[in-house]
């Protein structure tokens, strides 16, 4: 009955729009109180749950993505996309998903990367005739690479929900191969739609224009390099790359591009303090959640429920995906992180999925989750940015979705995409 409690008070609160983080919290009080124990024990599992030294790597990084994007490193890394693959038929929707990938390894943030990326390529796209929906599905849909980049934050979220069975450098090894194939799909969909449309093809700029842009942006770039080249080698620890990676933001943007402000650096340490405090107060209410699951062994419920429906790894990992994916279109990333690993981390380890592997399932289907509605995160500022309702986007979305959950299918039924680099590297 307690169960029943909790999995129904959380679904109501949720439908009614309460914000993830109370329906969480609430549903847990809810439940504690009808089991007729102390609620101090609530609020000591959330204040446990905050109390982790690696969780300083969150504020760290998201800091570090903020001054990325307030830094004026997005032009830069447009020009270089835009040079090197332009001038391709609907060279524009290919430059902004190289873009895009490119920035979502420096910021590490879905969301920081559509705006960084949808403020200059959306109006951009629209002014060289490109349709508002196509221009807003390929930005929303290439943005979503961040979350598998070594500056994502929800990696060290992962790991933490993992209990300790992975380690962040193994995660990060392991993102750099699925976020390949993510962005070869979208570009494989990016341009069939432009073909299927007749955008036109750009003009190549020339070689000396390209070296000039890929030297301006490298400097960028190499925060990817630093902090995955500094964990695998044993430099510094993910906490130790995630303050690396914010002096290197300070000094690049201020010192050698000279693009922040005074005002600037405030407003990227303001949109930072915002964040971090979302996403803490998530961890600390889902660590009630957790406590909850683990009294009432959801786990062992959830696998045996699964286990009666096929013992077949491959519909086994399918059911998880559907799941995961349903889940993320009602929370946000973050919550689906925390409250889903612990059910379906012990169930895919059972039929054969490595951790490893199962944290890149995890991450994109939670990328997924944010560009579909009624949460869609990326898609609404998208839309926002592009003057397009989240209806008219929906209509032609099919091409670009496709393409994300084919990336989703060789990630979860060929582990060498997750698994050979770290092992390769020895990231284990």
């Amino acid at each position: 009955m307690a169960l029943i409690i909790l999995g129904v008070t959380f679904a109501i609160l949720l439908v009614l729009g309460v914000p993830v983080a109370f329906a969480i919290g609430l549903s847990a009080v809810c439940t504690i109180l009808y089991e007729g124990l102390p609620v101090a024990v609530l609020f000591q599992q959330m204040m446990s749950g905050m109390n982790i030294f690696s969780f300083l790597a969150i504020p760290f990084f998201v800091f570090s993505g903020e001054l990325m994007l307030h830094g004026g490193i997005a032009d830069k890394i447009v020009t270089l996309a835009r040079n090197m693959i332009g001038h391709v038929r609907g060279g524009l929707g290919m430059s902004n998903v190289v873009a895009c990938t490119l920035f979502g390894g420096v910021s590490g943030s879905p969301s920081a990367d559509v705006s960084a990326m949808g403020s200059v390529m959306i109006p951009m796209m629209k002014r060289e005739g490109y349709d508002t929906d196509y221009a807003v599905n390929v930005t929303t849909h290439a943005s979503l690479v961040g979350a598998l980049m070594p500056t994502s934050h929800n990696m060290i979220i992962y790991s933490l929900a993992a209990s300790g069975k992975v380690s962040i450098g193994a995660l990060i090894a392991a993102g750099v191969i699925p976020a390949i194939v993510l962005t070869l799909c979208m570009l494989v969909a990016a341009y069939a739609v432009a073909v299927k449309r007749g955008y036109p093809a750009g003009v190549f700029p020339g070689w000396n224009a390209v070296w000039r842009s890929l030297a301006a942006a490298t400097p960028g770039l190499l925060i990817m390099v630093i902090i995955l080249a500094g964990i695998l080698s044993g430099i510094f620890t993910a906490t130790e790359s995630a303050a690396v990676a914010v002096v290197y933001s300070i000094i690049l943007t201020f010192f050698l591009y000279r693009t922040m402000t005074w005002d600037k650096f405030m407003k990227a340490a303001a949109r930072a303090v915002k964040t971090t405090g979302v996403v803490l107060l998530l961890i600390g209410v889902s660590g009630m959640f957790q406590y909850l699951m683990a009294l009432y062994q959801v786990a062992d419920l959830a696998g045996a429920t699964l286990g009666s429906i096929s013992t077949n790894p491959w519909v086994i990992f399918f059911l998880i995906n559907l799941i995961l994916f349903l889940l993320g279109t009602f929370m946000d990333m973050a919550s689906t992180i925390l409250i889903c690993t612990p059910i379906f981390l012990p169930i895919a380890m059972q039929y054969g999925m490595d951790p490893v592997q199962f944290g890149m399932v995890m991450l994109i289907n939670c990328a997924l989750g944010l560009n579909t509605p009624p949460v869609g995160t990326t898609q609404f500022i998208g839309c926002a940015i592009g003057g397009i309702s989240v209806g008219e986007v929906m209509k032609t979305i099919l091409p670009f979705y496709g393409a994300l959950v084919a990336a989703l299918m060789l990630v979860t039924y060929v582990p060498g995409f997750s698994l050979w680099l770290p092992h390769l590297l020895g990231a284990r």
